[in-house]
C-alpha cells in the first residue's frame, strides 16, 4: 500500500470524515487520495487559516477534522489555532510537510523551517516529526491522542519521508 493511501486509511480508521487542505507538492499524493475517498468530505482551502476555521465548523457539527498544509504557512495560523482552536479544545490532526530542511532547493522555505518547532512548542502543540516512511506506524495513536486531549497535533513530514526532492 502506498505511504498516501496508508496516511488516508488511517484517517478514516480513527473517524476522520472531514479534511480540507491547501496545495503542497509533497502532499499532493494525500491529497488526491483523500479527495477520492468516499468516507471523507474534502474541502479545499486557500488558506490555511480559513481552512482552520473549516474544521471548527466541522467539528462544532460532529464530524473529526484534520487539516493538510505547509509548515511555511504556520505562521499565518497562530491566531487561530490559539483563539479558536486552543480556546474552545477542538482536536485538530494537522498534518504538515516540512519544507527547509538539508537538501531543501527553494531558498525561502528555509527560513520557516527555522521557526516551525519552536512556535509549536511555544504554542504547547505536541509535535511529531515524520523522517522516514516507518514513522507512520504512529499516525493512529498521535490521531488517538488529539482527540481524546482535545486539543491539535502537528505531524511533520519532511523530505525524506515523501522520497526526496526528486532530480536532486
Amino acid at each position: 500500500m502506498s505511504i498516501d493511501k496508508r496516511i488516508t486509511e488511517d484517517l478514516v480508521s480513527k473517524g476522520i470524515g472531514f479534511v480540507t487542505t491547501v496545495p503542497c507538492k509533497q502532499l499532493a499524493g494525500v491529497i488526491d487520495e483523500i479527495d477520492r475517498h468516499p468516507e471523507i468530505k474534502h474541502v479545499p482551502s486557500n488558506k490555511e487559516d480559513e481552512g482552520m476555521g473549516l474544521c471548527a465548523g466541522a467539528w462544532m457539527g460532529g464530524m473529526r477534522p484534520a487539516i493538510i498544509m505547509q509548515n511555511t504557512a504556520l505562521g499565518v495560523t497562530l491566531n487561530t489555532l490559539a483563539t479558536l482552536t486552543q480556546f474552545y479544545r477542538m482536536p485538530l490532526p494537522m498534518l504538515i510537510s516540512y519544507r527547509g530542511e538539508l537538501r531543501e532547493p527553494v531558498a525561502c522555505q528555509v527560513e520557516m523551517a527555522l521557526h516551525t518547532k519552536a512556535l509549536l512548542a511555544q504554542m504547547l502543540i505536541p509535535t511529531y516529526h515524520f523522517h522516514k516512511q516507518a514513522d507512520v506506524e504512529e499516525l493512529p495513536m498521535i490521531l488517538d491522542h488529539a482527540f481524546m486531549s482535545n486539543k491539535p497535533v502537528a505531524i511533520l513530514t519532511d523530505a525524506n519521508f515523501w522520497g526526496g526532492y526528486g532530480d536532486q
